[in-house]
């Protein structure tokens, strides 16, 4: 048995939504406006991920399912970008799991129960993804690609994360804020 015996770590993920606007406007001639709930080009978180795991003395990883919508009615294609901060926990003295304790496995996608989808995504990520994480949030890296003239509608999106939580954790509930960024084009 462990040092930790049978404690448990729990990780809790916290989320900011990005969404930046690269000089898209609508058909109008006016800027597009992004609005919380999600509005058009845009994307919204759908659930707030908890994962608990034993502690038995050897390396494990627990997974969760990232979920958010996504409505793009761009052509120009687009794509998700991910970043986040090292799990940590909150009391002293501040245990961390490793920066590289996440990853993307993969992600789903699909139009939305009763929306219009014009063209579904063809996502262009190979995974694992690495999700980057800091004291900071590092640079993002891709979490999913749509390519030009698809991805056209509102979707439903599914990413699987990985963490790993290495034999020698302390017991304890680390927590993490995932940044997600929605940007138009490829």
């Amino acid at each position: 048995m462990s040092r930790n015996g049978h404690k448990r770590v729990c990780i809790v993920v916290t989320i900011a939504i990005v969404v930046m606007n690269f000089g898209l406007w609508s058909s109008l001639g006016a800027p597009v406006a992004y609005a919380i709930p999600c509005g058009v080009n845009c994307e919204n978180i759908t659930n707030t991920p908890t994962v608990a795991v034993t502690l038995n003395g050897v390396d494990q990883t627990v997974s969760y399912a990232l979920a958010f919508s996504l409505n793009n009615l761009s052509a120009l294609g687009w794509n998700v970008t991910v970043t986040s901060t090292q799990f940590a926990t909150g009391a002293t003295p501040v245990r961390t799991l490793p920066t590289t304790a996440s990853s993307v496995t993969g992600v789903t996608a699909v139009c939305t129960t009763g929306q219009i989808c014009t063209a579904l995504p063809q996502n262009a990520v190979i995974y694992p993804v690495a999700v980057p994480a800091g004291n900071s949030a590092p640079t993002p890296v891709k979490l999913y690609s749509d390519q030009s003239n698809t991805g056209i509608g509102t979707f439903d999106l599914s990413a699987t994360i990985t963490v790993t939580v290495p034999a020698n954790a302390y017991a304890g509930t680390y927590t993490s804020t995932i940044t997600l960024a929605y940007v138009i084009g490829p």
